[in-house]
């Protein structure tokens, strides 16, 4: 992913003006592949993109696509040649999710494929993968969003669940409002593709690893016990009270 990933303006000799020469961010899925190997620049540059979809070059802001979202990997094994992601960024990330490795027969499938011209690799490059949303699609299924029933106290139980961990022994540095407000999302998520039109505490307490975990520092005697992030929500989830 190129440092300059917001764009430069180009000065343009004929008309005596500047025009802008748009970069990677200004596109409608941005995927980052490995974002801790993108240096500090590049990591800084996506903090305005990810929270406000505007970006800002030499003083002239610049307004990203309504559904503008940020895809990202990372390599949890190898940190040579890496930077560390600041907290500010991992806030703005909505989930993270742990990709496991496949079980034997999505294996055994893919090993299969490898060796015939339905390789992934193939089926890219012949351009068998087809659009499936329009753009306009998906600011649809957005607004559906803030038709699922959130009850009061599901959101009560969201806030005290977030708190909770700005509260607890084992964390020196718990979640933000932020992190409520993709908790809140990710339940109404979780609803619809249930296909129900109300958000359940299973939804919010399935989600609550995805959306937290990255948001939290442990503290140090803890994290040298062994203690990780998911234990340290699920001891969280296991003491607060459920609503009814």
């Amino acid at each position: 992913m190129p440092a300059d990933i917001t764009g430069t303006n180009v000065f343009d000799l004929q008309q005596n003006t500047f025009h802008l020469h748009p970069g990677p961010v200004f596109t409608s899925f941005l995927l980052a592949d490995e974002i801790n190997r993108a240096p500090a620049k590049t990591q800084s540059a996506l903090l305005q993109a990810m929270q406000e979809r505007r970006v800002t070059i030499d003083r002239e802001t610049h307004q990203l696509a309504s559904d503008f979202t940020v895809f990202a990997t990372q390599n949890p094994l190898e940190y040579e040649g890496t930077y560390p992601l600041p907290e500010a960024q991992k806030d703005r990330f909505m989930l993270k999710i742990i990709m496991l490795p496949p079980n034997r027969d999505d294996e055994l499938l893919l090993a299969r494929r490898s060796l015939g011209p339905d390789s992934p690799q193939d089926v890219l490059e012949r351009g068998e993968v087809r659009q499936v949303l329009q753009p306009g699609d998906i600011l649809k299924l957005r607004a559906g969003l803030e038709q699922i029933t959130l009850r009061d106290e599901l959101l009560s139980y969201a806030v005290d669940l977030v708190r909770r961990t700005r509260e607890d022994a084992s964390i020196l540095v718990g979640a933000g409002p932020r992190a409520t407000q993709s908790l809140l999302l990710a339940g109404r998520c979780s609803a619809a593709l249930a296909g129900r039109d109300f958000v359940t505490p299973d939804d919010l307490r399935a989600m609550a690893h995805p959306v937290l975990c990255h948001r939290l520092i442990l503290r140090p005697e803890f994290e040298i016990e062994g203690l990780t992030p998911t234990e340290a929500i699920g001891k969280i989830l296991e003491t607060l009270p459920v609503p009814r």
